[in-house]
């Protein structure tokens, strides 16, 4: 295993590209399987999410062939065993997409229960709800979630709450659905948008994504398109909630401007500088931070996936500041425990997460908990005195492209080092 080190107190000056979303891209690659023929995917992410979903794709019977760097060429055409082997699904939350497009192709499914990063449950009632009202029956066993139908018929659906991954699931399932089908109460996030259109690039009829209501008509048949996934958001707002923290300017390459407005509002609410152009932010960053409050929400609220990083941001920020985590529960603020190690003024009482500004942070062995949480501790690190020395890094590595070289090309001192086999065997007992 590998770990990260980290030299803090280096303003990060320069330019960084985007890679493409990572979650658009865990959607994306499940519906090729609905496809009639090869489906052309440009701007992949080459991180282990992506790698892990291939790899389901050619257990499953699919061919697989990277063109170059960023661009994969996949066949479904000889896929027949709906049944997603356990081993591979249960390392990540994304592999349910497989149910809505195994259960739309081959009229049942066997996928196991999601897994990925453990910052609480992860329901599928509304999923299971809209595969229901679509005529499918749905059991769970073993860890398994078992879905099948004799036929898909278009349905009404009102989803309780708003769920990404329900509204995904629901639409790949619904895709050739005889009839209508429509869908209230949605998300309404960008990689919803960008899955729409390339389903619809496909030959499918989806009207309304990005709003609260889509509307599908469906269709019989699917072909395959060449399409380019969009930028990653959540990446993107990591670097800008980095520069944020460590000082410094740096320009960010790659973006939709419009994707980021809920995060560049908040860093300006803070005394980061944000200049919009086309495709790109230059970000900068000089003078002192100050204090607000963040609220998670549904987009195009401020995303939960950068609660953590405007988290570390906000301990360095002059006054007290609380961020509310309203999608998901008090276990997104497991590595409140890592920033307190670096000495982060930091109390939790449920859902809210109190933050009292401090001058400076102060390197520590920390350990990533989840994804987002460990890209949050890199930037803590980068922002800190001293050095900071990261493991379970492998965490990540599930969500973004060569995060350390990136880091490096805008001048972060940060390095990845081998594990010890006995300071993992040390840390496996601790």
């Amino acid at each position: 295993m590998e770990k990260f080190i980290v030299q803090g107190d280096t303003r990060l000056c320069g330019e960084v590209t985007i890679s493409g979303a990572k979650n658009a891209a865990v959607a994306i690659i499940p519906a090729t399987i609905l496809a009639q023929g090869k489906c052309v995917i440009e701007n992949i992410p080459n991180i282990s999410d992506i790698t892990m979903l291939f790899k389901i794709l050619r257990a499953l019977g699919a061919s697989v062939r990277m063109l170059d760097r960023t661009t994969v060429e996949v066949d479904t055409t000889y896929i027949t065993e709906p049944v997603v082997p356990y081993e591979l699904a249960r390392y990540m939350r994304a592999s349910y997409y497989l149910l809505g497009t195994l259960l739309s192709r081959c009229n049942r499914a066997s996928v196991s229960m999601p897994g990925g990063c453990n910052f609480g449950v992860r329901p599928i009632d509304q999923h299971m709800k809209g595969f229901e009202a679509l005529g499918a029956t749905v059991s769970i066993d073993s860890g398994m979630i078992n879905t099948k139908a004799d036929m898909l018929l278009g349905a009404h659906i009102y989803f309780d709450v708003v769920s990404v991954g329900a509204t995904i699931n629901v639409m790949l399932a619904s895709v050739k659905a005889k009839g209508i089908t429509i869908l209230e109460n949605c998300a309404k996030e960008p990689h919803i948008v960008d899955l729409a259109n390339f389903l619809n690039s496909m030959g499918a009829d989806i009207r309304g994504a990005g709003t609260d209501v889509i509307k599908i008509h469906g269709v019989d048949i699917l072909h395959g398109t060449t399409y380019s996934i969009i930028p990653d958001q959540i990446e993107a707002g990591t670097y800008m909630a980095a520069v944020a923290a460590a000082g410094g300017r740096l320009l960010i390459r790659n973006v939709i401007p419009k994707h980021m407005d809920c995060i560049s509002a908040k860093l300006t609410e803070m005394g980061v500088t944000v200049e919009e152009e086309d495709d790109t932010l230059l970000v900068s960053r000089s003078g002192p931070l100050q204090r607000t409050n963040v609220k998670t929400q549904p987009y195009p609220g401020f995303p939960t996936d950068m609660q953590p990083q405007i988290a570390v941001v906000l301990s360095l920020a002059q006054g007290t500041s609380l961020v509310t985590e309203g999608v998901y529960g008090a276990n997104r603020f497991k590595y409140m425990d890592e920033l307190r190690r670096m000495g982060g003024q930091v109390q939790v009482d449920g859902r809210v997460a109190v933050i009292e500004g401090v001058e400076y942070l102060t390197g520590a062995p920390v350990q990533a908990c989840d994804l987002r949480a460990g890209a949050a501790l890199v930037i803590a690190g980068l922002a800190a005195r001293g050095v900071t020395e990261l493991t379970q890094v492998q965490f990540i590595e599930r969500g973004y492209e060569d995060l350390v070289g990136k880091l490096r090309s805008v001048g972060a001192d940060i390095r990845v080092e081998e594990i010890p086999e006995a300071q993992e065997a040390e840390a496996h007992i601790g």
